[in-house]
């Protein structure tokens, strides 16, 4: 049923301390022993497995430039119990993930979505273990979302930081 919430948590803080062993101010878009090649072969087992789990083709934007974040897959609305799309952003750094409804920024992070019944917990729970199961590290977006203050410098563009912008943003 559109609402319900996920069974799938994680430790903010545990999520913290990645977030900050993964941040250095020599590697801004990408981490030091990035493998182009190995991104984008997982990249595509994450699509593929979407595209099984949902029985619908997604869309994939992927090796995005000036940008910590590789790519994302996109679960279309017609395949998801709500009617709402599902995207999942994968970033440069560590596997990290995020998973929103709609569109990052849309909803207040999946909870939200849940609440309006926009975003079904089942739905929600199958993307998440695909993600688990792969070997990523589902971040959620309120915690993206908090005041970066690490030692990475960031776009003059950017007026306050988040660890959205550090590990998803535009460079």
């Amino acid at each position: 049923m559109c609402g319900q919430r996920s069974l799938f948590t994680e430790s903010e803080a545990d999520l913290m301390v990645l977030l900050r062993k993964l941040d250095h101010p020599e590697w801004l878009e990408w981490p030091q022993y990035y493998d182009r090649g190995e991104i984008a072969v997982h990249f595509g087992v994450l699509v593929a497995r979407l595209e099984g789990d949902f029985a619908a083709r997604c869309t994939a934007e992927q090796d995005t430039q000036d940008s910590s974040e590789y790519g994302r897959v996109i679960v279309p609305e017609v395949a998801t119990v709500c009617g709402t799309r599902i995207v999942v952003c994968v970033s440069k750094f560590g596997s990290l993930a995020l998973v929103c409804a709609d569109n990052p920024g849309a909803f207040l992070g999946t909870d939200d979505a849940q609440a309006e019944g926009e975003l079904d917990s089942e739905d929600l729970a199958k993307v998440n273990r695909a993600l688990a199961e792969l070997g990523y590290v589902v971040v959620s977006e309120e915690l993206l979302e908090s005041d970066y203050d690490g030692p990475s410098p960031m776009h003059w563009s950017v007026q306050r930081p988040s660890w959205w912008d550090r590990f998803f943003g535009i460079f």
